[in-house]
């Protein structure tokens, strides 16, 4: 075991030569023999086979250290990390350097502090909570749907994504070369804008699309026609927002005439409970981030020709969250509307009342 570990090339140097000189000593050599054919002092061959001997293997190896003692007190740290949680009277928030001088200390020291309590001053998080009388029994819907989905049915996630530009930039940029990126002018025209209806199959990631000039019921509902040629002779439950051409008198006279599809209405302020928006978000990034467009056309062609192509390597969308681990957010949810009751709408009076 010592052999191997003397020649094990992942050994440390220092515990290599502790090694060497145990192996020697077991050797019969002399504590005087060993220092002169290491070259070390003969105190740290006496050193080390002293440790051997009282403790084996272990004993070769170092000791913990107190290290350098802290350069500032507790107090200290918990007065940097009580002041970043209040808020600063001349700034918006704090940074590493506007804390330090506030505080008389190095910022050096201001970093460490908040480095080590994971204090983030410079990130936000958004949220809202939902102001939805039934937010707890629309989400376990969708949730259900997600995690188990009935027998012989589909589960599609529909949504729109309105007010899509065709921006062309005033100038033309310089392409991606070796150490500089693209460019391009901050200065751009635009050219109109199109409206991408998609309903997602989150069982395969494959995505239906419709691209119109503008939002309308009625391109709503041609849209829901050719998705339920799509999938013909299945039950089809869709999952789309509260948006008033999904549950206008048009859309209520859609569903009776087709049995089959079943509407699921995300509670309000929660599009993060629809998967479409997953695919909006990877739409965005991957194809209309760096786009320019001259005109609609060219915009609508591509955003046909971008969904055929990623249909052909689409993979499933799996919603990971339970009702256990979402408990946290519905319980949140039900003190915020305790604490604020939502407000009748005031209904207008018509003439002659």
């Amino acid at each position: 075991m010592l052999r191997h570990l003397v020649r094990s090339p992942s050994t440390p140097q220092a515990l290599a030569l502790r090694g060497q000189i145990v192996l020697a000593a077991s050797e019969g050599r002399s504590n005087q023999q060993i220092a002169a054919t290491l070259h070390i002092p003969e105190v740290t061959v006496g050193k080390w086979r002293r440790a051997f001997a009282l403790s084996g293997l272990d004993g070769l190896h170092d000791a913990p250290r107190s290290g350098r003692p802290p350069k500032h007190s507790d107090k200290v740290w918990q007065r940097i990390q009580t002041r970043v949680c209040e808020q600063p009277e001349a700034y918006s928030r704090w940074s590493v350097r506007t804390l330090a001088r506030d505080l008389g200390l190095p910022p050096t020291t201001v970093h460490e502090a908040l480095v080590s309590a994971r204090l983030q001053p410079h990130r936000v998080r958004t949220f809202t909570f939902s102001p939805d009388s039934d937010f707890e029994a629309k989400l376990l819907d969708l949730v259900g749907l997600y995690l188990h989905p009935p027998d012989n049915a589909i589960v599609l996630c529909v949504d729109e994504k309105s007010g899509i530009q065709a921006l062309d930039r005033t100038q033309p940029g310089l392409p991606l070369r070796a150490t500089r990126p693209r460019t391009w002018t901050n200065e751009y025209v635009r050219h109109g804008t199109q409206a991408l209806l998609a309903a997602l199959d989150i069982a395969t990631g494959r995505v239906i699309g419709h691209v119109k000039d503008r939002r309308t019921s009625a391109n709503f509902l041609r849209f829901m026609n050719d998705v339920v040629a799509a999938f013909p002779n299945r039950d089809l439950h869709i999952i789309l927002d509260n948006l008033n051409i999904h549950k206008n008198a048009a859309a209520q006279r859609w569903l009776k005439r087709h049995p089959s599809v079943h509407f699921h209405h995300t509670p309000t302020h929660a599009s993060w409970t629809n998967l479409i928006e997953c695919f909006f978000s990877i739409l965005g990034k991957q194809g209309l981030s760096h786009r320019v467009d001259r005109s609609k056309t060219s915009l609508r062609e591509f955003l046909i020709e971008y969904l055929t192509t990623y249909n052909e390597t689409s993979g499933p969308f799996t919603w990971t969250k339970g009702p256990e681990q979402l408990r946290s957010i519905i319980e949140a949810t039900k003190a915020y509307q305790a604490a604020h009751p939502r407000k009748r709408r005031r209904t207008r009076k018509t003439r002659g009342q």
